[in-house]
């Protein structure tokens, strides 16, 4: 039954030297998009930014995950559910990548956070729903590392999806129902309130919100489909899984920031409410910061704003 991968535990139903070569390919992709984010922020003043450091950070954190998946670590091996009879997914130990989960940990909220940070939404609102994210991928996870059909349950809870459950007692239908709630909710932020604030903020910022939540929401409908035939029911083997994760990962990530940044070039983020003050004197363009009591109240004047007034002094008191 063993094959020679062994990473503190032994698998049979593993990647091979393809898919191997497809991870090293995606991490490369993400490599060479995290740099090309970077480099393109230093054509815009610092305050401007904030998404390109995001985008950065998602693709750095991608490559990262796909050099593990790529070097053959990362992972352990699960004992399937079902037994296939197709030769490449016979084997009863499934090789389960958790470092992919890690990444989603990670990027997932990142990507939610710049779709509702575009179309302005109220910063509580936001990170409740990056809470709701983490619940997706930390169910995802442990519905992975579950042989029995509790997987299912645990899979329920993240995309509630309760079709393939064998269970048939109340514990099937609760993940079910706060799977609906945790899914829901996201996608009704992203599709519904982000749309609407956005159209506030011009025609403009709707456009880019609308393509990215529609094309987010449908890409994320697949995720749970893959997972669905590979980690959960081992229809297609690990190779399989590799293309299928690989390719919606460079399209909800590099694809993603491209778009969003493309789509943004001409919009101030102070518009989306997002306010970056820069004071420091080495960048070009920015204010720089007074030296003297009279400097501040100079600069006041020239902004039209009083400067408050200065504390008596042993010299100034009467």
């Amino acid at each position: 039954m063993a094959s020679g991968f062994t990473n503190t535990v032994t698998t049979n139903n593993h990647i091979t030297a393809a898919g191997s070569d497809w991870y090293w390919t995606v991490c490369s992709v993400m490599t060479v998009s995290a740099f090309g984010f970077m480099i393109h922020s230093f054509f815009k003043p610092r305050s401007q930014r904030l998404f390109h450091y995001l985008n950065a950070t998602v693709c750095v954190v991608a490559a990262v995950a796909y050099f593990a998946m790529g070097s053959n670590l990362g992972w352990t091996a699960i004992e399937v559910e079902w037994l296939r009879s197709d030769a490449q997914v016979h084997g009863n130990l499934r090789q389960i990548f958790y470092v992919r989960y890690i990444d989603w940990f990670i990027t997932t909220p990142l990507i939610v956070a710049q779709l509702l940070l575009t179309a302005g939404l109220p910063t509580p609102t936001i990170l409740y729903t990056l809470v709701m994210t983490e619940v997706v991928v930390i169910n995802g996870l442990v519905g992975a590392l579950v042989k029995s059909s509790y997987k299912w349950g645990m899979f329920h809870l993240q995309f509630s999806h309760q079709s393939r459950t064998r269970r048939t007692n109340s514990d099937g239908t609760g993940f079910f129902t706060f799977g609906a709630v945790a899914f829901f909710f996201i996608a009704f932020t992203i599709l519904y309130d982000g749309r609407a604030y956005a159209r506030v903020l011009g025609a403009d910022v709707l456009r880019i919100v609308n393509i990215l939540a529609v094309w987010t929401t449908l890409l994320w409908t697949v995720y749970p489909i893959i997972w669905g035939v590979s980690e959960g029911g081992n229809i297609i083997p690990p190779d399989s899984e590799a293309v299928s994760y690989g390719i919606l990962d460079l399209l909800t990530k590099p694809v993603f920031g491209a778009v969003l940044i493309w789509g943004l070039r001409t919009v101030d983020l102070e518009r989306l409410g997002i306010h970056t003050i820069d004071n420091n004197p080495r960048v070009r363009g920015a204010a720089t910061a007074p030296k003297t009591e009279k400097d501040a109240e100079a600069a006041a004047a020239t902004n039209g704003v009083s400067a408050p007034a200065a504390d008596p002094t042993p010299e100034t008191a009467v």
